[in-house]
């Protein structure tokens, strides 16, 4: 640990791939391109959300709205979560197919759900639970061959020394004593901690860029530094940066929040589309952490439609549960990851391992591909001929569920499919072997 933490400060360029001048370049070692492409492999993993917010049952982000830093600290003395199991909720993600799962280490309240010792506010130190959460799902997740992702703010709603942004401004913090040298050495500390005392950790997920996007003069968050010291500290870790902009040197994921790649219903993505591995990050209802109103569920219909569509673009769809209080997984979610389970049984093959389709999201839906293989994923049909905009060689065209013979035919600069009857089934997916 001692030689980690000495990283921090040295930041010795073990990365080599940084340069020593204000603009970085950035080039991935292999260990990284290795992770990218097991990344883009597994298409789907799950998001937590949880710490103290949840026993408020208001969202994770209710520190912001009215208490004081000081009285929402008093929750960690009932924070208990009882029910709280590695091995189930390990189980229950690796049964719904999904390839890894993205944990919030510390969200924007500063919360830590492992035992740092760079702060008593803790799971271990600050609760009765005294359980190092994260060591426990850490261990689980390797057993199951999950792969892990840490989330890890960039704000902090309750240390004095973050300088605050545009975020977080009620929660009884002395502006006077922001020191933005001691947090950061904080921040690395931390870092140095999660990269070092939980196994392979495949991709840090940072999240609060934004909260000085508003600032006159912009904010230096020294990132070239602390993503030298991510990938000097396990070489293999992989950097996503939700800042909602183009991306920066340094990082190996590009993150869209709420929003599949090319489109922005949400406001949040603005930013061009990268070469990058992509990923949308989404909920199953409508808040991150756990809101106790919150019973507006998407259909597991919509959630199988909606990975298989960030599959058509390139893109994983990282899907967020919010966790009760009590350590339990919500009864809603449990369904839903079962029920996709289930689809992901039948239909993985068309999706895992796969690329992008040779042709924009149509109306009916999206193609992913698979060497010669191209994979038709019709979901929303108005009629039983299916124009694929591309100049596609077929060979052989098949239902995937059965392997029944589709008829096609060729016009200028696009192939038709002629089912039987209109697909009215979730997905209907139809295989094309290519020339």
């Amino acid at each position: 640990m001692a030689a980690a933490l000495a990283a921090i400060s040295a930041l010795s360029p073990a990365a080599g791939a940084y340069a020593d001048s204000g603009v970085s370049t950035y080039h991935p070692s292999e260990e990284v391109r290795r992770s990218q492409r097991e990344f883009s492999a597994d298409r789907f993993g799950i998001f937590i959300h949880w710490g103290i917010y949840s026993m408020f049952g208001q969202g994770e982000w209710y520190l912001n709205y009215g208490p004081t830093a000081e009285e929402y600290a008093k929750a960690a003395r009932g924070f208990y979560p009882a029910d709280f199991n590695a091995d189930e909720w390990a189980e229950a993600f690796k049964d719904a197919g999904a390839g890894y799962v993205c944990f919030t280490s510390r969200h924007h309240d500063g919360f830590s759900m492992w035992d740092t010792a760079q702060s008593d506010y803790n799971i271990v130190d600050a609760t009765p639970f005294r359980r190092d959460i994260l060591k426990e799902l850490s261990e689980a997740l390797q057993e199951r061959d999950l792969a892990l992702h840490l989330y890890y703010s960039h704000i902090d709603w309750t240390r004095p020394d973050y300088p605050s942004g545009r975020t977080g401004l009620t929660t009884g913090r002395d502006p006077k004593l922001r020191d933005w040298d001691s947090y950061y050495k904080f921040m690395n500390a931390q870092l140095t901690e999660l990269l070092t005392g939980y196994g392979p950790v495949r991709a840090i997920w940072f999240d609060g860029w934004w909260d000085h996007d508003e600032d006159q003069t912009p904010f230096d968050w020294h990132l070239d530094e602390q993503y030298a010291l991510v990938h000097s500290l396990q070489p293999g870790c992989m950097i996503a940066n939700n800042h909602h902009q183009n991306v920066f040197p340094g990082e190996d994921i590009q993150i869209f929040e709420r929003d599949l790649p090319g489109e922005n219903t949400a406001g949040y993505s603005e930013q061009d589309i990268s070469r990058l591995p992509l990923e949308t990050c989404n909920t199953m209802n409508g808040m991150w952490g756990y809101k106790i109103k919150d019973q507006n569920y998407k259909s597991s219909e919509t959630l199988i439609r909606y990975l298989v569509k960030a599959a058509g673009i390139g893109a994983n769809l990282l899907l967020n549960i919010g966790p009760q209080p009590n350590g339990e997984l919500p009864a809603a979610a449990l369904e839903r990851l079962r029920d996709m389970g289930v689809w992901l049984r039948a239909n993985g093959e068309t999706i895992y391992g796969t690329e992008a389709g040779p042709f924009a999201p149509q109306p009916w839906g999206v193609a992913t591909r698979k060497d010669n293989r191209l994979f038709v994923h019709v979901m929303t049909a108005g009629n039983a001929d299916i124009l694929l905009p591309a100049d596609l060689r077929v060979r052989d065209a098949v239902t995937f569920a059965d392997r029944r013979k589709v008829r096609f035919s060729r016009l200028p600069g696009c192939v038709v499919l002629h089912l039987d009857s209109v697909p009215k089934s979730t997905d209907h997916i139809i295989e094309l072997t290519l020339k």
